[in-house]
């Protein structure tokens, strides 16, 4: 499973390589360079400092999810490795390679893969609701590609609904247990969707969401701080842009299913920068810096210190057992 996802992530590098030489192209490459050389680098640590207090708050989310499904076993060390080894796989069409938390927490402590999985699905679910609430913020003062905005958190809300109605939910699985897709995996199929619905259970809903607001708006405050660092005036007004631009365009990302969110991302970050942002320096060059430094410093950024823990987790496959008595999962409360 580690060769076939370290495959898929190189596709996804050799994507993000094409996109960065696209905004290079797009921006003028020698103005790009002019911009970069007047960017003030002395904010750079401060920007990634906010870079890994996102991470520090999503893994205080993967915690929060592992004990809500009763995975103790794992020390906070061994879950820290996990967790950030993910990383490498958001270069993997649609964050798929995501699973291979689950499958490293499998190898590390026996759980099966179809307890944990549905982890992924509800980080993704409400860092979505989270970047929508964020993007909410902006649409008080801008009017841009609202109605897509809308149209997400509507069937995102929808899928939600339907997710949380146990008896149909139940009678689906049912039947399909009786095709020949889901013969033999009526347990497993079972599984998956009780564990998906103590994860997305009113409260512990709720607490994800408030978690991922506070982590993407650290990100958020990071961008404020690169147009700030490229001369763009810091006032309550860039603050707010930067806030929208970069959660709406995250989110954009994160919908459109390519690896990383690549091209999506960085064409709605140069897109409605250049929209939102009323001031002569900002033009087609100053949107590409802006959205090349954020993109390094929150996606590659990450993608870097997935690779480091990545080479420490590989080595688990070949050492660790693969299977431990599973308990229940947990009856879950609202």
């Amino acid at each position: 499973m580690l060769e076939q996802l370290r495959k898929r992530m190189m596709i996804g590098v050799l994507v993000g390589v094409v996109v960065v030489v696209g905004v290079v192209i797009l921006s003028d490459a020698g103005a790009l360079s002019r911009a970069l050389r007047d960017f003030d680098w002395r904010l750079l640590p401060l920007v990634l400092g906010l870079t890994i207090l996102n991470y520090g708050l999503r893994f205080v989310k993967w915690q929060f999810y592992l004990r809500l499904l009763g995975v103790s076993m794992l020390t906070r060390r061994d879950s820290a490795m996990i967790f950030l080894a993910g990383f490498t796989m958001v270069m993997t069409p649609g964050k798929v390679g995501e699973l291979l938390k689950s499958y490293l927490v499998r190898q590390r402590v026996g759980v099966p893969m179809t307890r944990t999985a549905p982890i992924i699905f509800a980080e993704r679910l409400s860092d979505g609701f989270a970047l929508l609430v964020l993007s909410a913020i902006g649409l008080t003062v801008f009017r841009y590609g609202w109605q897509v905005l809308v149209v997400g958190a509507v069937a995102s809300i929808a899928g939600l609904f339907i997710l949380q109605r146990e008896a149909w939910i139940h009678a689906l699985l049912s039947r399909l247990e009786r095709t020949r897709l889901g013969h033999n995996r009526g347990d497993a199929l079972m599984q998956l969707y009780d564990s998906t619905r103590v994860l997305l259970r009113t409260r512990p809903l709720l607490t994800a969401i408030g978690i991922g607001v506070a982590s993407w708006l650290g990100e958020c405050v990071a961008f404020f701080l690169v147009l700030t660092g490229l001369g763009i005036p810091a006032t309550g007004h860039i603050l707010i842009a930067s806030i929208f631009v970069f959660a709406a365009s995250t989110w954009i990302g994160g919908a459109s299913m390519l690896p990383g969110g690549l091209g999506a991302a960085e064409l709605s970050v140069a897109g409605l920068l250049l929209l939102t942002i009323d001031d002569p320096a900002m033009t087609s060059t100053l949107a590409g810096t802006a959205t090349l430094l954020i993109r390094f410093a929150t996606l590659w950024f990450g993608v870097l210190i997935g690779i480091v823990a990545l080479s420490r987790v590989s080595t688990w496959t070949s050492t660790l057992p693969t299977s431990e008595p599973d308990p229940a999962p947990p009856v879950p409360t609202v």
